[in-house]
């Protein structure tokens, strides 16, 4: 389904398993089973005037309503196609906003980032620990550290339960229409230029223009985020640089102004109270990490005119015009192979290979351009080698497995995937791999068992609980797999009532 006026989720697969049983008899069951962080490192740089803006004693929303909105903003849109799929893509972020949450004030708040395929520039963060960035945003950083200042004052936002005492506030029925209101939250977040008919589909007219983050929230918001940004060892004076950078940027075409503007409402007072935090605080000279060098590469090599992204990048090379040389041959790799140019993509991984240190991003690309070749035994090799370099990279293990699968073999899918598992138990994709390499085996029990789980990832039991269904009726399966199966199905549909009971 495309749905282009909203922001797309990509699933943290990082995310644990459904709590266990005696966290399930202690409180009722969560679609996500997500546990809370337990980061118990001191922030040595607390604010002990920070005004209680986020008591979370403001809000009739408890905990459990925020996680449940958040579980319904995942579920609306995991099934768009608009969600940028790019595993390392994703899995960058998701590390990054990791560090800095575990360098935040709330230990106990879960959160899900994901990356939005929009040119614009803009971050959100929903009820729920749900925090959105677009890869304009991405693209528009100077520096990894700018990028880290936006996404701890979405997680300000969000441990400080700004949205969600704004929408409490409201006084929205809001579990008799949480579908409406998670998706009227969550565009109108995202694109506030395009909320208004959204809104009114879902129900809940004029609910961006109650949204809007006040003054106080955004003060607050961007000294808990400051504090984020140098207890986790970034550099602070990145915060009020980008602020100055997008304010310059709109001054005189404030009807052009970046998402993160309009939902974020910027004044110079805001980047002059950050410019005076940040003199007080001791100077950090970060260099980026090569992930964020190469992520940023490889976008600005996805989305555009092929042809027109190939030439910049030659450019730059000719030119000198590069902070990291490597990071341009890599862009250049990944533009080359979109427009299948596959003899020129392997030259310039050749020079990765040679020039550059070894990284999981440079041994994927490698074992992709192979694939592109119709070389399935050099694949093969490259991500059996590479697996080794880079036991735990994403990218390398699903491209290994799909691999696999492209050449009829299951057998060699499914020990893979299974072994890998443990790594990502939470993991969709790896389920859904799973279920085609069943499939191929005709091994319908796990195939269906394989895809519920996968649906069950993805946030959306209905279609869980009828694949385990379909599974309890297969004729194949011994004892003890139909017994896990049933076990389980019995297990969904307790979570699925009692989600229906929630919502009367």
């Amino acid at each position: 389904m495309k749905l282009k006026t909203i922001l797309i989720v990509v699933l943290l697969a990082t995310n644990t398993a459904l709590a266990d049983s005696a966290l399930d008899s202690a409180r009722p069951p969560t679609l996500t089973g997500v546990p809370y962080l337990n980061t118990n490192l001191p922030n040595q740089n607390s604010d002990t005037n920070l005004p209680e803006l986020g008591d979370a004693s403001q809000t009739v929303l408890s905990a459990l309503d925020e996680q449940r909105i958040g579980e319904q903003i995942l579920r609306d849109v995991a099934v768009s196609d608009d969600v940028v799929q790019d595993i390392e893509v994703t899995d960058y972020l998701q590390v990054l906003g990791s560090r800095l949450v575990a360098s935040g004030p709330d230990k106990h708040q879960k959160f899900n980032f994901f990356v939005v395929e929009d040119n614009s520039i803009n971050a959100f963060a929903m009820p729920g620990g749900v925090v959105g960035v677009h890869t304009g945003l991405i693209l528009a950083a100077n520096s990894e550290s700018e990028l880290a200042s936006v996404l701890g004052h979405e997680i300000g936002h969000v441990t400080q339960h700004h949205l969600a005492r704004m929408l409490a506030s409201q006084k929205y029925d809001t579990f008799k229409n949480i579908a409406g209101i998670a998706l009227a939250l969550l565009v109108a977040r995202a694109n506030p230029e395009l909320a208004s008919g959204a809104l009114t589909t879902a129900g809940a007219v004029g609910i961006q223009s109650q949204l809007d983050y006040t003054r106080e929230h955004e003060r607050e918001a961007d000294r808990i985020g400051l504090q984020i940004l140098d207890s986790a060892g970034f550099d602070v004076r990145a915060m009020p640089a980008f602020f100055t950078t997008l304010q310059r940027g709109t001054r005189f075409a404030e009807g052009n102004a970046p998402g993160f503007l309009r939902t974020h409402p910027l004044t110079s007072e805001r980047i002059a109270d950050v410019a005076n935090r940040v003199a007080r605080m001791q100077y950090k000279q970060v260099p980026d990490s090569i992930e964020f060098q190469y992520v940023r590469a490889k976008l600005r090599a996805s989305y555009g005119a092929v042809q027109s992204d190939i030439d910049v990048f030659e450019q730059n090379i000719r030119e000198h015009r590069y902070t990291n040389e490597a990071t341009e041959h890599y862009g250049l790799a990944v533009a080359l192979l979109r427009k299948n140019d596959l003899v020129k993509a392997e030259q310039e991984v050749t020079w990765l290979k040679k020039n550059a240190p070894q990284h999981a991003m440079i041994e994927s690309l490698s074992a992709r351009i192979a694939v592109a070749k119709n070389n399935p035994q050099l694949a093969a090799k490259q991500y059996a080698a590479a697996l080794k370099l880079f036991p735990d990279s994403r990218a390398l293990i699903y491209g290994y497995a799909e691999h696999f699968l492209a050449i009829k073999q299951a057998d060699s899918a499914v020990k893979l995937v299974k072994e890998k598992q443990g790594l990502y138990p939470d993991d969709a994709y790896l389920y859904e791999l799973l279920a085609k390499a069943y499939t191929m085996q005709n091994k319908q029990l796990l195939s269906y068992q394989a895809q519920g789980e996968a649906y069950y990832k993805k946030y959306d039991l209905v279609k869980s609980v009828d694949q385990m269904e379909l599974a309890t009726k297969a004729n194949d399966g011994d004892f003890y797999q139909k017994s896990i199966v049933e076990a389980r199905l019995k297990e969904l549909r307790r979570m699925l009532d009692y989600e229906k009971k929630a919502k009367l």
